[in-house]
């Protein structure tokens, strides 16, 4: 008998799935508080499996669980995520500094696949779909690399900072603008024109942190934003 090819999700890493989903697209706000009581009956399941999933989300930078207080939202201030975009920056452009060129047909190819997938949502509004095509693009793109650690590293940096999507995602135009420059990488890639790469790569982050920032300093002031 076969081996299934996905392995089946156990109900904490459901729940951490589906938290992260809805962080994302901001249906749950920085320093909202995640009671493990109503997650239990929302998910209809036990303290357990809230629990691990709670781990798991502030393992990924994404959950804060104060004691005494029991788990938040992660509340990311702004110079905070200045700090981690200014590092994310520095080494995706190491990946796609050092990825081998010429990069093989397969790999345009797979990458041309989801960048076909991430198109369509953006068209249909689907910003979960906007969404996990997204992380799918960059993973495969910067797995080109080939450095494990560099790879791990890059991940981790971008789900610390997933909660913020929700405002870049309320942007149409900045939606459309992340589709052209997906084009544009995988035009880059075929042709090997590096420097391009770099270009379109350092672009690319910019618009998710400005828009975060303007939206917390809207919300909270310019005083909470210093902090």
């Amino acid at each position: 008998m076969a081996e299934p090819s996905v392995r089946e999700l156990s109900i904490a890493e459901l729940i951490a799935r589906k938290l992260q989903e809805d962080i994302v697209l901001g249906r749950r706000h920085p320093r909202e508080r995640l009671v493990e009581q109503d997650l239990c009956a929302d998910f209809d399941t036990h303290r357990g499996d809230v629990r691990l999933a709670l781990f798991e989300l502030e393992k990924m930078g994404i959950v804060e669980r104060i004691p005494n207080r029991g788990a938040i939202v992660r509340d990311l201030k702004p110079l905070e995520v200045q700090g981690i975009y200014d590092v994310r920056e520095e080494l995706e452009v190491m990946a796609v500094r050092i990825l081998p060129f010429p990069v093989a047909a397969a790999d345009i190819v797979k990458l041309e696949t989801i960048q076909r997938e991430h198109g369509k949502a953006v068209d249909a509004g689907d910003l979960l779909a906007v969404f996990h095509s997204n992380v799918q693009f960059h993973r495969v793109l910067f797995g080109l690399c080939g450095n494990i650690c560099l790879i791990e590293t890059i991940e981790y940096l971008a789900q610390k900072v997933s909660g913020i999507r929700s405002c870049a995602y309320a942007d149409p135009g900045a939606l459309d603008s992340a589709r052209r420059d997906h084009i544009a990488m995988i035009e880059a890639l075929q042709n090997s024109r590096r420097d391009e790469l770099i270009m379109l790569t350092r672009r690319h982050l910019k618009p998710a942190a400005l828009a975060y920032i303007r939206v917390y300093r809207q919300r909270f002031g310019d005083n909470a934003s210093a902090n």
